[in-house]
């Protein structure tokens, strides 16, 4: 029987993990390989994994300085790109492919966006092997102040809201980027700076009970989300050829 597929996970915070995104994916039969890049455990240089999981930290794609592992994080993106290998990247994550693709991202741009969040569906999603037949509005869990201002030229764009227009988008035909937080539980938004959210006009037990409002629909939709990617990877692996 042949090896379960397994994806490189690169977490940028200690509560950054993969979260239900992780378990969704095992679930599927795909494995998970989680790299604390945060603590200075040590990202390889080539990717030989059969997918790339790059998650959301509170970083721009280019802070090399306050998070050093970023150029081998930026390294990794560039090489899924190159060889088509299966890659999804969450809030940071995909700032960080719409850079590496060509686009760009910008600090503290726009208005912030916390908690759950209509996500509109793109008619452009039709197509797309991940976000195709998904409902017209998904809600998703948001929390970011910086934002891709222009995806790259040849991106798919896929999702958006009337705070941030780029959601979510594909580069080439395996590679996706969000901005939102489909791996976090309600739960998470309680873990949240609160005096910084009442700064930015956010009630932070509204953002919870609405958050455990949105959750049948969030799951419903971003498991499928996530199940399609499981798909994708296994019929690209080696052991799936």
């Amino acid at each position: 029987m042949s090896e379960m597929p397994c994806v490189l996970a690169v977490q940028h915070g200690v509560n950054g993990g993969p979260g239900r995104f992780g378990e969704w994916l095992g679930e599927a039969g795909v494995a998970v390989e989680v790299v604390a890049a945060y603590d200075g455990s040590a990202l390889p240089s080539r990717l030989t994994h059969d997918a790339l999981l790059v998650l959301g930290g509170g970083y721009m794609p280019d802070d090399d300085e306050k998070a050093p592992w970023l150029p081998a994080t930026r390294s990794l993106v560039a090489q899924a790109l190159t060889r088509s290998v299966p890659l999804f990247g969450i809030c940071l994550g995909g700032q960080m492919l719409a850079s590496v693709a060509g686009g760009k991202v910008q600090a503290d741009v726009g208005a912030p966006e916390h908690g759950s969040t209509a996500v509109t569906i793109r008619a452009e999603a039709a197509g797309d092997p991940l976000f195709r037949d998904l409902p017209e509005i998904v809600p998703a869990i948001e929390h970011h102040v910086d934002a891709i201002t222009a995806l790259p030229q040849d991106a798919v764009w896929l999702a958006e809201t009337g705070r941030c227009p780029y959601q979510a988008f594909r580069v080439g035909s395996r590679a996706w980027g969000v901005q939102f937080h489909p791996e976090v539980r309600p739960e998470r938004i309680r873990q949240w700076d609160a005096d910084a959210l009442r700064g930015q006009g956010f009630d932070p037990d509204a953002l919870h009970t609405a958050a455990l409002a949105d959750e049948p629909a969030s799951v419903a939709a971003w498991r499928e989300v996530t199940r399609r990617f499981a798909t994708i990877v296994q019929n690209a692996s080696p052991e799936s050829r």
